[in-house]
């Protein structure tokens, strides 16, 4: 059986995006795969109890008791690789996980990291990305889930999907119709990378 973990910071809609699809399309039997475990850095993420109540086992690693990104990374790998039985899961899911992390644990789980990420990448890397896209007067903006790498928001692209930028538009406005086609693209781009692994 191949091990999802989803790492997560806040209300992790996106995980819960993926745990209803995994749950609905049947990944247990279609492609031998199961969300084992959902981990924050934050102790109190809203997304830690939608997991607890979907029976999925959950872990937290506060990057507050951590002097060092180094230390922190090295704390959270432990965590992850524990809940898969050969000690490193076939995919770690970032989902709303607000860290950058260190070329060390990208190494570690090189291939089997993904993101994704509120903008039509290779444009707007890193934050405020729907604001910037207003600003910069774009006419379409999107979200793109991509192969994580040692550079923030680089990596290979694996999905995308696009939402017209309409005039008189906010950043919460865009942010909120981004975030629905997020929530289509991620499972479908997840089970995707599983048939191949």
């Amino acid at each position: 059986m191949k091990h999802i973990v989803i790492l997560i910071s806040g209300t992790g809609s996106n995980m819960a995006a993926i745990v209803r699809a995994a749950q609905q399309q049947h990944w247990a039997e279609r492609l031998n795969a199961r969300v084992a475990a959902v981990v924050s850095n934050r102790p109190g993420a809203k997304g830690l109890d939608f997991a607890r109540q979907a029976g999925i086992a959950t872990g937290v690693v506060d990057h507050q008791g951590f002097d060092s990104r180094e230390a922190f990374d090295a704390a959270l790998q432990a965590e992850i690789d524990r809940h898969d039985p050969g000690g490193r899961p076939a995919l770690v899911v970032l989902a709303g996980f607000m860290r950058i992390l260190t070329p060390g644990f990208v190494a570690h789980y090189a291939g089997r990291l993904v993101n994704i990420h509120p903008s039509l990448l290779p444009a707007f890397p890193g934050l405020h990305t729907h604001q910037r896209a207003i600003d910069e007067g774009c006419r379409l903006a999107g979200a793109t889930v991509h192969q994580v790498t040692a550079e923030l928001d680089h990596g290979q692209i694996l999905a995308q999907a696009a939402v017209p930028v309409l005039p008189g538009d906010t950043a919460e406005a865009l942010a909120a119709r981004v975030l629905t086609q997020e929530h289509l693209i991620y499972p479908r781009a997840v089970a995707e990378l599983l048939q191949k692994i």
